[in-house]
């Protein structure tokens, strides 16, 4: 009879062999990784923007693309300039990474200007995918992210393309043309939002007073998730990385709503485990670990 040994004990004795074993069978995991596509600004500090969407990515195991769209100068206490790209350039880079490594999902964070936005849209027409847009509109300091004359073409042409759109209370009273400020207003914000064309719209309540509640409005249901509020200020990057981890999850095959009561857990944790790095509003805990 054929003796079987345990594959690791293999490995074991042949440290050098082993090691290339090991890749070898560990290869068809590498090639079946999902992947997930961020499309957002730069912020050279780390909680937000590309860097926040990679780093969760990472962190819920998705494999994670970009295409930067813009370049911000900034860091925890402030953001002092911002430097739009041409929309050639972000073509371009959308285009190649398509190419050659095509997403399960996608996530879009600021966008910048008119332009930027109709070429995310145009390309969107063809994603096979779903597609999560985070209505980047300013940023945590208040510095203008997208330009007034944008915010209508996002309305008119991006958000048709979208499986979630997960504006706070500001874009949400933006999108919706109206005040929001409680439940109910987040709910109605949330039915208009859809009525622009988006499958589904999830009104973030981070900056309710009371606990943190957000609204899923979704196949003409309102789910509501709630987490009780963490009394710090260091919360950077907390939209980007909530509709990051909804995007890795999507990616991963979960349906929308487990996407986002596992990205909530996640963001309410990366919060409450905060580094507490900067001397202002400093990023959430992106290594933040939850059960599932």
């Amino acid at each position: 009879m054929t003796e079987v040994k345990d594959i690791n004990a293999i490995l074991a004795s042949a440290p050098v062999y082993g090691a290339h074993l090991r890749d070898k069978l560990q290869l068809k995991d590498i090639m079946t990784i999902p992947v997930a596509l961020t499309i957002a600004g730069s912020d050279p500090s780390g909680g937000a923007g590309i860097q926040a969407d990679l780093k969760t990515f990472h962190q819920r195991g998705v494999y994670g693309t970009s295409v930067l769209t813009l370049l911000t100068v900034q860091n925890t206490q402030q953001v002092s300039a911002v430097e739009i790209l041409s929309p050639q350039i972000v073509a371009a880079q959308l285009e190649a990474v398509l190419a050659d490594i095509p997403p399960a999902s996608a996530k879009t964070g600021a966008l910048g200007n008119y332009e930027i936005v109709s070429v995310v849209a145009e390309h969107a027409r063809s994603f096979q995918f779903p597609l999560v847009v985070d209505p980047v509109m300013i940023s945590h300091g208040g510095q203008p992210l997208l330009a007034e004359q944008a915010r209508a073409a996002m309305a008119k042409l991006l958000l048709p393309k979208a499986t979630l759109v997960t504006p706070n209370l500001h874009e949400a009273g933006e999108l919706a043309r109206m005040p929001v400020y409680d439940l109910d207003t987040m709910k109605e914000a949330a039915i208009r939002i859809a009525a622009l064309g988006a499958e589904a719209v999830l009104v973030k309540g981070g900056h309710l007073e009371a606990d943190a509640i957000d609204v899923l409005y979704w196949k003409g249901g309102i789910i509501c998730y709630r987490a009780p509020r963490i009394h710090t200020s260091h919360t950077h990057g907390t939209g980007c990385t909530y509709s990051a981890c909804i995007a890795a999850e999507l990616a991963k095959g979960c349906n929308l709503a487990d996407a986002v009561q596992i990205a909530k857990a996640y963001i309410t944790k990366a919060i409450e485990t905060n580094p507490g790095l900067g001397r202002g509003s400093g990023p959430v805990n992106h290594h933040a670990r939850i059960e599932r």
